[in-house]
């Protein structure tokens, strides 16, 4: 093997969890063409190249939220036009996935927009999670900060995956979330991992943060004991009456390079290309998928934001040549 492809990584490396910033901040600055060579060397090491897992979102809570995350129209705190809505009823949410899992999904994500959920809304979530999994999909919740007795009756219910993400890193977290410590957010992942749980967890970029911000909040995640098991990479939806309305736009190539290291980092996870898609151009998603990502939302919204229409994304998946399918983890 000549020395120039081993300098640029074709020599797979073991699974690591102690990386730090100069070795992060190196991947960022490669050359575009040899980091997503890399990143591409990696994917296929461990997942089929052509293979897209897809999930669904739904929003079973919407609104009245009580935390002032910045991005989120969902907060109580902000007017951004969106109407609160009450738990819906679990036949209802069993509706929508079923729908979900005739579109080509293999799991359903469920939302609820709360700081931290009340024992009697963990029971109904349990009933949503068991209905979905006798549909034969994937299920994951997101909940907001739960108790080590809710995370362990969810595991005890069947939930598959918990996701709660660290959206940004430790340094910049104030900037935008003050209702929530960063280490709440470290604290319910223990959790859920300690239940044996599967972990979805992974940020937003675009939201004002700095190259060195987007390198420590992954190290944050490949750093843990084990990686999460999914990843999603999110690029901010700027939202009328949110604080982050007006934020400069993230140049769409450091967004690109944001996955491909998330993918050298965290080879055997699943990373997932979440929102943002709706202003990304075709040429731009192929070039995520070549980056690494291999997981994407199907379905008109996420939570409360736009997301292409399901047929949108078969037409790009056939122009692409890629397929769905495919566990949740390698």
């Amino acid at each position: 093997m000549s020395a120039n492809l081993v300098s640029i990584g074709v020599i797979e490396p073991a699974i690591r969890h102690n990386w730090q910033l100069d070795e992060v901040q190196a991947l960022y600055a490669m050359p575009f063409n040899d980091l997503i060579f890399k990143a591409q060397t990696v994917h296929r090491a461990h997942f089929d190249p052509n293979e897209i897992q897809i999930s669904s979102l739904l929003s079973i809570k919407t609104g009245s939220c009580s935390e002032d995350c910045g991005y989120c129209p969902q907060s109580a705190r902000y007017d951004a036009g969106v109407k609160s809505e009450a738990l819906m009823p679990v036949d209802e949410v069993l509706q929508m996935a079923q729908r979900a899992k005739d579109q080509g999904a293999s799991r359903f994500c469920m939302g609820a927009a709360w700081r931290k959920p009340k024992d009697k809304d963990v029971e109904r979530v349990i009933e949503m999670v068991q209905g979905v999994k006798a549909l034969g999909m994937e299920t994951c919740v997101t909940l907001g900060m739960l108790t080590d007795a809710q995370t362990d009756r969810l595991k005890e219910g069947g939930l598959d995956y918990y996701n709660h993400n660290l959206d940004t890193s430790e340094d910049y977290y104030s900037e935008v979330i003050t209702t929530r410590t960063y280490q709440d957010r470290l604290d319910t992942l223990d959790r859920v991992r300690n239940a044996g749980i599967n972990v979805c967890c992974g940020g937003i970029v675009g939201m004002g943060e700095s190259d060195v911000d987007r390198s420590n909040l992954l190290i944050q995640l490949a750093n843990m004991l084990k990686h999460p098991e999914s990843v999603p990479v999110n690029m901010l939806v700027q939202v009328e009456g949110t604080p982050l309305m007006g934020t400069e736009a993230l140049d769409p190539l450091v967004f690109i390079r944001t996955l491909a290291v998330a993918r050298i980092m965290m080879p055997k996870s699943r990373v997932r290309l979440s929102a943002g898609r709706n202003n990304m151009s075709d040429e731009m998603q192929a070039l995520c998928f070549l980056a690494g990502a291999n997981s994407i939302f199907y379905g008109d919204k996420l939570l409360t934001t736009d997301n292409p229409m399901t047929n949108d994304d078969l037409a790009l998946f056939k122009r692409l040549g890629v397929h769905s399918g495919g566990s949740s983890y390698a």
